[in-house]
């Protein structure tokens, strides 16, 4: 079930109230272009609702992608457009930067906006029973206890195939777009833990040619059980 992001934080800090919760259960969910990260975590997230229930508890799972950039940017009080470069994986230029500061009142440094992105993602990943969805989510909740991390991956050419007919874009042009967009992920997750660092290393991959959505999906609930997470 997609979630109400600003419904969601709040019925979560109601709940917990004057209680000291310890941060999560928070599962991250990283992928190369072209494969269903989406579909996965719609999935995944019905079936630890329903592990829930039947285990006799009242919480629901939630997954959360694009929603951390409207709440990003009232954080930033800027209109969600203007921090939409940077969940498009681009950054500004220091001349951009520059022009920007000094063209209006309400600039905010690159490096401001990401931060803000990650506290965002930092506060809804300690809140727990969420799935995050790409946005750097493991270098942002690697050391909460209660969190597990996956990527998903899949051959290059299965993925120029599935991105040649969904962009209707030819082969070569389908390779390098996929390969693009995996660059900018991966230094996406590296801005907020540096090059090389164990700190962007995954608990679980996954070859999405080879494994279904469905046998993903019961891998992942088995884990989260093994480390009760669930």
């Amino acid at each position: 079930m997609k979630v109400d992001l600003l419904k969601y934080m709040s019925d979560r800090l109601q709940e917990d109230l004057g209680k000291v919760k310890e941060p999560g259960p928070v599962i991250t969910i990283s992928r190369e272009y072209g494969c269903p990260a989406r579909r996965i975590a719609e999935k995944l997230t019905e079936e630890l609702t329903r592990k829930m229930f039947v285990k006799g508890k009242d919480i629901e799972w939630k997954y959360i992608t694009k929603e951390i950039m409207s709440e990003s940017a009232k954080e930033l009080e800027l209109d969600p457009e203007k921090i939409r470069y940077v969940f498009k994986y681009e950054q500004k230029g220091l001349l951009d930067d520059i022009i920007t500061s000094h063209s209006t009142k309400y600039y905010k440094s690159d490096r401001r906006i990401r931060n803000t992105i990650a506290r965002v993602i930092r506060n809804i990943s300690c809140e727990g029973n969420v799935i995050i969805v790409g946005r750097g989510g493991v270098a942002i909740a690697h050391d909460i206890p209660r969190s597990l991390h996956i990527n998903l991956e899949a051959p290059l050419e299965w993925r120029v195939l599935r991105t040649s007919a969904k962009l209707d874009l030819s082969l070569e042009e389908s390779e390098q777009y996929a390969l693009d967009i995996d660059r900018k992920r991966k230094q996406f997750r590296e801005y907020f833990e540096g090059k090389n660092t164990d700190y962007t290393r995954f608990d679980l991959s996954f070859n999405c040619m080879t494994l279904s959505i469905d046998e993903i999906v019961k891998i992942i609930i088995r884990a989260a059980e093994i480390r009760n997470l669930i």
